[in-house]
């Protein structure tokens, strides 16, 4: 068992705090949540929102384990009442019987959820490129067919997850964002984070996204040569979209919109919002709206604001 050294340093903050006795006969722990699903899909960023909110936390928990490590925290004087632990194909053969376990805890009234994380085949790959790390799975074969075999052993999961969450379009700071939303308790509402995200519809809309704007029926820079190589942040592009036909009468509806939703939404509890910005090629007119939307509500101070231009490095199509 791997315990991380910040998880190890907060479980000892954990024995001398304060926390009031259980009650007797009910458990100590309210929150068990079980992390599983594709390596190289953000397990690990999504532990460490949990340890941030005061979790205690074990990585790469074998699965037999996991039942053991829930009944210590059942125990008298135990004072861990939330915890969160990942179990993961690195398991070897046991990992088979984690859903056996998940179903005897079920059985004996013991509180506890799972988050199952996903990601897009290539996606996966791509992160397993760029990190230069081994799938488990591997054995000195492709990542493709570690890949494969490793969605045959979570099917079972896959099916039972309390929470699914695609992180193929999320960055590590957004996946934590969108865990906590899904995840974690909002007795506090803070500050909505809302997050712009502008990509091309040529390259497939985001899955995350909670608003979607297509924005392709205003007049395309592509087409214009001098434009086309440029993108949304450079002055140009920037005069030729703000000064196009039609972008007054649709700032005039949108932001009208927006004003309504966002506070609904922070009424309603959540925490992050994706608002998808498109254009065709996710270059030119979805980036200089999103950046002029972004700029007016961070202006204000009632949001967290973030941009992500998905779409903005990828090369125009020649004409």
């Amino acid at each position: 068992m791997a315990l991380r050294s910040r998880a190890a340093r907060a479980a000892k903050r954990l024995v001398v705090t304060d926390a009031p006795e259980p009650e007797a006969g009910k458990p100590a722990i309210d929150d068990f949540v079980v992390i599983t699903g594709f390596s190289g899909a953000g397990k690990s960023q999504a532990m460490a929102c949990f340890e941030d909110a005061g979790y205690f936390c074990v990585d790469n928990l074998p699965p037999e384990m996991i039942g053991s490590l829930a009944d210590l925290f059942t125990h008298e004087g135990s004072k861990v009442e939330k915890a969160a632990v990942v179990c993961d194909v690195r398991g070897g053969t046991y990992f088979e019987g984690l859903a056996k376990i998940l179903e005897d805890m079920q059985g004996r009234g013991m509180p506890h959820r799972l988050l199952f994380l996903d990601a897009a085949e290539q996606t996966l790959i791509d992160r397993f490129k760029e990190t230069r790390r081994r799938h488990p799975l591997a054995n000195g074969g492709s990542v493709a067919a570690a890949i494969a075999e490793e969605r045959a052993a979570l099917a079972p999961l896959r099916a039972i997850a309390d929470v699914s969450i695609d992180t193929t379009d999320l960055s590590a700071s957004r996946l934590r964002k969108v865990v906590a939303d899904k995840m974690l308790p909002h007795g506090h509402i803070g500050k909505l984070a809302v997050t712009f995200m502008t990509h091309g519809f040529k390259h497939g809309a985001p899955r995350d996204a909670d608003l979607l704007f297509d924005v392709r029926f205003l007049p395309n820079p592509h087409y214009e040569a001098e434009l086309r190589d440029l993108t949304g942040l450079d002055q140009p592009v920037i005069d030729y979209v703000e000064n196009s036909e039609g972008i007054d009468e649709f700032y005039a509806r949108l932001l009208p919109l927006l004003d309504y939703l966002l506070p609904s939404y922070v009424r309603e509890g959540k925490t992050h919002l994706t608002i998808g910005i498109g254009c065709t090629g996710g270059r030119h007119r979805s980036v200089v709206i999103a950046e002029h939307l972004a700029r007016m509500f961070a202006e204000r101070g009632d949001y967290l604001v973030d941009v992500v231009h998905r779409d903005i490095d990828k090369p125009p199509r020649k004409p």
